[in-house]
């Protein structure tokens, strides 16, 4: 959607993945953030798409552990950067997270990540046609029945049921099939389940 409305308005599209600004030495990611956005100043208009914001945004605590103190600087720096623009510097920010629930209110506030737009996970027909776009390119036995699959996979988004796809694939290859079967799908969903489940007891 962000690239999209770049392509759009003819703007810049700069994107940043949360992950990435998590660095191992101090002030490694606050710098990343300030490069970032000099440099959406210098190619404006720009919008600047930050994946993952959970990873640097989740709300502050005290903490000893760096690690953990050099997450929350990143996060003071893109919000000194949030702060340093102003309206007419024609630099827009979108940040996309699935994890809403647990980012710090300082980054929603106004002026800075102020507007909420909620994708809801794909309806149980989306969800079937998710799996078929992301296994076309895959030898997919015939009798593989994603209304089937997407009946298992209630609550899941997009970017898992790729997964789901990209796990069926590794098992089929892993026992050296010419197909990927129906048995090779569920197997993939358990193993996207076992992942979602460690995600949601890491934020717990």
């Amino acid at each position: 959607m962000a690239r999209a409305r770049a392509a759009q308005t003819n703007a810049t599209f700069l994107k940043l993945a949360g992950p990435q600004l998590v660095q191992m030495f101090i002030g490694g990611g606050a710098k990343l953030v300030r490069d970032a956005f000099q440099l959406a100043k210098e190619k404006s208009p720009c919008i600047i798409f930050i994946d993952e914001i959970d990873a640097i945004g989740t709300k502050r605590f005290d903490s000893e552990v760096s690690g953990d103190r050099e997450v929350q600087r990143t996060m003071l720096e893109l919000l000194n950067q949030l702060d340093g623009f102003s309206s007419d510097d024609r630099i827009k920010v979108i940040a996309a997270t699935n994890r809403a629930d647990i980012l710090d209110p300082a980054l929603m506030r106004s002026g800075r990540l102020d507007r909420k737009i909620e994708f809801p996970h794909p309806t149980e027909e989306a969800r079937a046609r998710i799996l078929q776009i992301h296994s076309r390119k895959m030898n997919v036995n015939p009798d593989v029945n994603f209304e089937e699959l997407a009946r298992s996979t209630d609550d899941f988004n997009g970017a898992q049921l790729k997964a789901v796809c990209v796990e069926a694939g590794m098992l089929a290859l892993r026992r050296d099939a010419t197909e990927v079967n129906h048995e090779d799908f569920n197997e993939g969903i358990i193993q996207v389940q076992a992942k979602k489940k460690a995600s949601l007891n890491y934020y717990a």
